[in-house]
């Protein structure tokens, strides 16, 4: 019978998602409300163990190709604008922290990963989204750099704040970090010349090796598979002048596609987590209000900042600040984390569900979509009337 639903599961997560995506509902959605009912119906979906795993490789593919995606040259080249987004980044956490902390009277640490959950955008989400809004390039760097910056940032304070319990507690799990982030270059340049020439074409599967080896060494850390992963992919990125036997655009492609295979087993998985107690009135309505204070906190400072520094139009504002608004992954982490380590309550998770929900369902309400491309016969028809 479980090869049945295993079979009925990969048809729902693969299939009914690309049919949903032309009413602008984004497959990830439709991927953990599956999760969600699915659990709901059938109480072992939560614990498989099967799900589960395949569930890691989604989350630690999604991370290593973020990783990959880093170019320090584009951030470096680009840091003056990219430090007063991070600033602004900054304040707007400070303040959520703070009415966090206010409103739901939570401890410190938590106040300071509700405010995370909220304001920082899940960069390899939107990066997998790019290609269905109709953009300009310029707006897709912008989009890009910023996502990226600000992930890098998040992390950082993801990191300190998980291991700020004692003063041992954080050096211990640095030192850890600091050696694991030494040791990989030393791995990489010594797989690129001595193993990689006698065996080609193997480098995708050591990358990802070494992404779920960093992600499990990060997660007994405390701090989740997704920090492990992303320091892999920003390592093997920072390396590649040196490994030039390394192909760096062939091994994104290929960590693109094979996030695309598993990436919705994590969304499942995330979404056989959520309780249905958790979705009442309260938790809902809760999420509009925070995802109301989430657009105000985070879309007017980047638009008044980009409106001042770059002289932008609105609408060249809205087509850069839009699409980093979805947190999917982030919040998704740390809900779970807030959950399993803080104790908040059904009505504070679901409203983060519920806002991470909608920060993901709006931009593609709201931006325009690419026109189809003409085939290629069309094209020649369309040439040979030019012509004539």
């Amino acid at each position: 019978m479980l090869q049945y639903f295993y079979v009925f599961l990969l048809f729902a997560l693969f299939v009914l998602p690309k049919i949903l995506q032309r009413f602008k509902i984004p497959g990830a959605i439709t991927c953990f409300v599956l999760g969600t009912v699915a659990a709901a119906n059938w109480v072992y979906v939560a614990q498989d163990s099967t799900i589960q795993f395949l569930a890691t490789l989604g989350i630690v593919s999604l991370f290593l190709f973020a990783g990959l995606d880093v170019e320090m040259r584009e951030l470096a080249q680009n840091r003056r604008v990219l430090l007063q987004h991070v600033g602004i980044q900054a304040a707007g956490l400070a303040i959520v922290t703070v009415l966090g902390k206010l409103v739901f009277g939570l401890e410190p640490r938590a106040a300071v990963l509700v405010g995370l959950a909220l304001v920082t955008p899940s960069a390899g989400f939107i990066l997998d989204s790019l290609a269905r809004y109709d953009l300009s390039e310029q707006a897709r760097f912008w989009i890009k750099t910023k996502a990226i910056a600000s992930e890098l940032v998040a992390l950082a304070i993801l990191f300190v704040t998980l291991q700020s319990e004692s003063a041992q507690s954080l050096l211990g799990s640095t030192l850890v970090l600091a050696g694991i982030v030494a040791l990989l270059p030393l791995l990489f340049l010594g797989f690129a010349r001595f193993v990689l020439p006698h065996a080609p074409r193997s480098e995708f599967a050591f990358v990802m090796m070494l992404a779920v080896s960093g992600g499990v060494a990060t997660y007994q850390l405390g701090v989740y598979y997704l920090v492990g992963a992303f320091i892999v992919g920003v390592v093997a990125q920072r390396l590649r002048q040196k490994m030039p036997n390394m192909d760096s655009e062939r091994m994104l492609l290929t960590v693109e596609a094979f996030a695309s295979l598993f990436v919705p087993f994590y969304f499942f998985h995330a979404g056989s987590k959520v309780r249905p107690s958790d979705l009442g009135i309260a938790s809902i309505s809760l999420g509009v209000a925070l995802f109301v204070v989430g657009v105000v906190v985070r879309v007017v400072p980047g638009w008044w900042h980009r409106r001042v520094v770059l002289g932008e139009t609105l609408r060249e504002t809205m087509d850069v600040q839009l699409p980093m608004l979805p947190t999917l992954v982030f919040t998704l982490v740390i809900a779970g984390i807030l959950r399993e380590r803080f104790g908040i309550g059904d009505v504070l998770f679901g409203a983060l569900i519920t806002y991470t929900i909608l920060t993901s369902i709006v931009p593609g309400l709201l931006l325009r979509r690419p026109l189809p491309e003409p085939d290629e016969e069309l094209r020649e028809d369309e040439r040979h009337t030019a012509s004539l």
